[in-house]
């Protein structure tokens, strides 16, 4: 009997509690003098970095980071002429919680500051988390192609289904490759995660969902 080639595809995704968020804020001023602008900014974001600073490690921080201050100046347009130049100056702070109840309190707190504009609040899963569910997800994606390939077999009337080639979604080599193609690929879990905040600042996360797609091509005998 003829050997049957079967091609399949498998998914299959997971729902888990996102662990961690991180927030991301800007401290912004402008004014007609640049020393002026820059003397502003300092006394607006040093209190923001002390406590940061002295937060790291406790109350649910689990790091922070701030980029380096940006100045810079225009001459805005009105009424046909160019106007008195305007200086601006901003910096960019990043702050990550493992503490839901901590993170809402700290930008409830920091949201109120002359010059703080709260930018963004995603949510994730720490590296150790993400990674183990991505392999356990990938695992079960490939689990669902077999099943598939099985009950394509047995509808055929094939009793013996052995894997050829498990690629990645778009992967798979075409029939009659040559060998050396990109057979025999591994599997790869899109990760993927819902980080916008409302505007109301809700800070009560969605789940992640963590899923994987495979293709896989069998022979069935």
């Amino acid at each position: 009997m003829t050997d049957v080639t079967i091609t399949v595809r498998g998914d299959h995704e997971r729902r888990v509690a996102a662990e961690q968020a991180v927030v991301t804020l800007r401290v912004a001023v402008e004014g007609p003098d640049r020393a002026d602008v820059v003397a502003r900014l300092e006394a607006l974001a040093t209190p923001l970095t002390d406590d940061l600073a002295a937060r790291q490690g406790t109350d649910g921080l689990v790091e922070w980071s701030s980029d380096r201050m940006s100045v810079w100046s225009e001459r805005p347009w009105g009424d046909g002429h160019r106007l008195a130049p305007v200086h601006h100056a901003s910096v960019e702070l990043t702050a990550t919680f493992d503490d839901p109840v901590a993170v809402a309190a700290w930008v409830t707190a920091v949201a109120e500051r002359e010059g703080v504009e709260i930018q963004t609040v995603g949510w994730r899963l720490t590296p150790g988390t993400r990674a183990a569910v991505e392999r356990d997800v990938a695992s079960e994606a490939v689990g669902v192609a077999v099943d598939r390939a099985t009950a394509y077999a047995a509808a055929l009337g094939r009793g013996t289904v052995t894997p050829l080639e498990v690629a990645d979604v778009g992967l798979l080599s075409t029939p009659g490759e040559p060998e050396g193609g990109p057979g025999a690929r591994m599997m790869r879990a899109a990760f993927t995660a819902d980080t916008e905040a409302s505007p109301q600042l809700r800070l009560q996360p969605d789940d992640i969902v963590v899923s994987a797609a495979v293709e896989a091509r069998f022979t069935a005998r």
